[in-house]
């Protein structure tokens, strides 16, 4: 059996050699996606795109108990809606994909295909909007994205790729900030209470925000590698999009007033920060809350009579108790079986044989060991449910203890350029346009992260320049 782990281990490439091969073998190997024949698109399969469905189940909800509620809107967009935020058009342009032709005609007017539907959802509330009395405009928007990527790699940097949107308008500036705070809020909650995902929030830099904003926030976490992953953005657009789309309502004192928007959003890439967060060597490690399957029951010499019945009778009566459960019933080996239930990621492993069933019992084996644990069949679906809240909790301060243990202060530009390559670095920052250019250039290719909202201050002058120091900065080399 020692042979059989290791050859299945030899599947994948090692983390600590080689951490980007070992992402893809594992997306590979474990049946979450595939490659298409369009350049930088990616199949998601159906074990893939049951964790994507379990991400939207847990966000929709979220986004539904604060008043949002879900549309769609057009995937093509006019040139000339779009030019009408210049700063937007801008900061898209080279990612933008156009449709010239419609069949065999060249068309009037050139059509882009959605890189993000601030242009089109602005010029439907300017329609929607024209009283106090209706607003807030609170919609999200579960769509696909095509953003023309020149490097690309499944689910974190994808040329279409899977998303929400949420887009909302408001009468006063006070209140889009605090919608905009509010989601980034929502996400943060998420991350941590479902991707078990540990992440840093704060604004973007000015030259970082979207384009068109007034304002970005963010969410960044720290893969095993050292990098940094944006995971989700929350942008309070002021009244930029509400002035170039003429989105106006009349105050209760009768005055025509321009909206204040935002929008928000996180993508497909969260699964590929599940899979650099709390994988290992041997696999996927998924979180339980977005594992599609929380409970693989492998039935032991199951030719036996009453073992298979026993294994079934087990999965119906967890299913009912509300867990994602499975049977492993092939003619495989129960080495294999316990390998490839490994490999993908699945939380508990079940074990049931013809001494269990004499003894009312089962052997459970969580994920993240392979200690043996022995459970009555009485209230078995609570014991499993417990294990699920433990072994969440396992993952996020295990993530948590990674990214500390891989963030430094740095008080000079050596210590910065050292620090982001093995993870995040705090450093006092200017707020100097010209000092971050340098940095990003000095450093091989560092970028501000975020100004993270719990300031400290590591000294008066900026890491960089010398200058007077305006923040602290998180720095990191990011996917």
């Amino acid at each position: 059996m020692a042979k059989n782990k290791e050859e299945f281990v030899n599947q994948i490439a090692s983390r600590t050699e080689n951490f980007p091969q070992w992402y893809t073998d594992v997306i590979l190997k474990t049946d979450m996606v595939d490659y298409s024949d369009v350049r930088g698109c990616m199949v998601i399969k159906p074990y893939g795109y049951g964790v994507w469905e379990l991400i939207q189940k847990e966000l929709d909800s979220r986004f539904k108990a604060t008043g949002h509620k879900n549309a769609y809107f057009p995937l093509f967009i006019p040139e000339s809606l779009l030019k009408k935020e210049a700063e937007h058009v801008e900061g898209f342009a080279p990612e933008v994909a156009w449709v010239t032709h419609g069949g065999n005609e060249e068309l009037t007017e050139r059509l882009c295909v959605r890189p993000t539907s601030e242009t089109i959802i602005c010029s439907m509330y300017s329609k929607w909007v024209h009283s106090y009395r209706d607003l807030p405009v609170l919609i999200n928007q579960w769509a696909n994205v095509v953003r023309w990527e020149k490097t690309t790699r499944p689910f974190l940097r994808t040329m279409e790729f899977l998303w929400q949107e949420g887009h909302t308008a408001h009468a006063t500036a006070e209140e889009a900030q605090e919608e905009t705070m509010k989601m980034l809020g929502v996400y943060k909650e998420f991350a941590e209470n479902v991707l078990a995902i540990p992440v840093v929030t704060g604004r973007k830099s000015e030259k970082e925000k979207f384009a068109g904003a007034h304002a970005t926030y963010t969410m960044e976490a720290l893969m095993q590698d050292g990098k940094a992953l944006q995971m989700g953005t929350s942008h309070n657009l002021g009244d930029h999009f509400a002035k170039a789309y003429d989105i106006k309502y009349l105050s209760k004192e009768g005055k025509l007033e321009y909206c204040y928007t935002t929008s928000w959003g996180t993508t497909t890439r969260m699964i590929g920060a599940v899979i650099m967060v709390h994988g290992d060597d041997r696999g996927l490690v998924l979180p339980p809350k977005v594992a599609p399957i929380q409970v693989r029951i492998i039935p032991v010499a199951m030719h036996k009579e009453g073992v298979l019945d026993k294994a079934y009778e087990l999965k119906n009566q967890l299913e009912e108790a509300g867990l994602r459960v499975d049977i492993d019933a092939s003619e495989q080996s129960a080495g294999w079986k316990f390998n490839e239930c490994e490999m993908k990621g699945i939380p508990v492993r079940l074990e049931v044989g013809p001494k269990d069933i004499e003894n009312n019992q089962v052997v459970l084996v969580r994920r993240d060991g392979h200690e043996k644990v022995f459970a009555s069949m009485d209230g078995l679906a609570d014991t499993i449910k417990n294990m699920l809240e433990e072994y969440h909790k396992h993952l996020l301060n295990k993530a948590l203890e990674m990214r500390e243990a891989h963030t430094t202060d740095a008080l000079t530009m050596e210590e910065l350029a050292e620090g982001v390559n093995h993870g995040f670095v705090r450093a006092m920052w200017c707020g100097e346009r010209e000092c971050e250019d340098a940095i990003k250039e000095e450093t091989g290719g560092a970028t501000t992260r975020c100004m993270p909202f719990e300031q400290k201050e590591l000294s008066h002058v900026c890491v960089h320049c010398g200058k007077p120091a305006k923040q602290m900065m998180y720095f990191g080399k990011a996917y």
